[in-house]
């Protein structure tokens, strides 16, 4: 089965009364499509609200749009999985970790303590663990002390059958036997991934002018870039992000045409080097579309998360509580907990 065919088909959501998954920090869903693709429901929060529209759009749970905090009311639930924003940790950003307002983590952590799930999940960018890494042996410390044993991996979605080069950490609390999913053999280009779409340009295109070509190719002469920052459609693409797909920036992403004009990509080529299925649709204006594909989590691999948290779950091999203490890692921590 091809790329294409595969996230049309596989990426369905089927829901089947299985157990709730709570998506703190939802977006638009891609975290959410995979574990509903493996049959979980569940019920997203998000504060914004065109990235709400499209949840219920295209999902079967719910999404509740409201600014969380550590007072908000949760249902119960078996698994509680979410990307806390990842502004105050990314390397593009200023890297103000826990005195950033943004910062999620509070409210992450406040969840898994007060609805005590069978396993927790979260994404969230490789920045975590340099620069503020002294902050994330404070989280998985605070959370190592409410039973769980708390495993970490940086991964990146090119590995899982993603046409995209996109590392994150992904952080999972357990209690025993949890296995990450396995590499797949293969990695799928972007060529493969857009098909006939990366060589058209239809009316609506954005062609670069010659005043952008002048200041992208001064912006890739000062960054020392070998090789345009053009789409090569015989590779994974680089990652999408919100900034270099809804910005007109010397980064954007962009396809360059047999014809030598490059034009900008659309949202459904954006979404498909996402995995984002064709039939996915949505909400908001051009440029909230291609804030909530970049910050998503790409839901081919969420769906093979949600099968390791699935296969976690069907699993009788859980560790008793001293158990777990025993596999607790050593962690230094360099700042006083601060009172998640």
């Amino acid at each position: 089965m091809n790329y294409v065919d595969k996230i049309n088909d596989i990426l369905k959501p089927s829901t089947h009364g299985n157990p709730l998954v709570i998506d703190l920090f939802a977006g638009c869903g891609g975290l959410s499509l995979g574990f509903e693709a493996q049959g979980f429901e569940t019920h997203g929060f998000e504060i914004d609200a065109d990235s709400c529209a499209t949840y219920r759009k295209n999902l079967k749970g719910k999404c509740t749009e409201i600014l969380l905090t550590q007072d908000t009311k949760l249902p119960a639930a078996t698994v509680i999985i979410g990307g806390p924003p990842c502004q105050p940790f990314s390397v593009g950003g200023h890297q103000k970790g826990l005195q950033d307002s943004r910062d999620g983590f509070p409210i992450f952590i406040n969840a898994v303590k007060t609805l005590n799930p069978e396993i927790w999940l979260f994404e969230n960018v490789r920045g975590l663990l340099y620069k503020n890494k002294s902050y994330f042996d404070e989280i998985v410390e605070t959370l190592q002390d409410l039973g769980y044993i708390v495993n970490w991996e940086l991964l990146n979605a090119v590995n899982y059958g993603i046409p995209q080069n996109r590392e994150r950490l992904i952080v999972v609390g357990h209690r025993g036997n949890f296995k990450f999913p396995k590499q797949t053999q293969c990695k799928v280009t972007a060529g493969e991934a857009l098909g006939n779409m990366a060589v058209s340009a239809p009316p609506s295109s954005k062609f670069l002018t010659p005043s952008m070509d002048e200041y992208v190719a001064k912006y890739e002469k000062a960054s020392f870039c070998k090789n345009p920052r053009d789409l090569h459609l015989n590779k994974p693409a680089r990652t999408l992000t919100c900034r270099n797909l809804a910005g007109a920036t010397g980064d954007m992403h962009r396809i360059k045409l047999p014809d030598g004009r490059r034009r900008r990509l659309f949202i459904t080529e954006a979404a498909r080097l996402q995995s984002f299925p064709d039939w996915f649709e949505f909400v908001g204006s051009e440029t909230s579309c291609f804030n909530q594909v970049g910050n998503a989590v790409p839901p081919l691999f969420a769906l093979q998360l949600a099968q390791s948290v699935r296969d976690y779950l069907q699993s009788s091999n859980r560790l008793s509580n001293s158990e777990i203490e025993k596999q607790k890692p050593p962690i230094q921590l360099s700042l006083p907990l601060s009172g998640f």
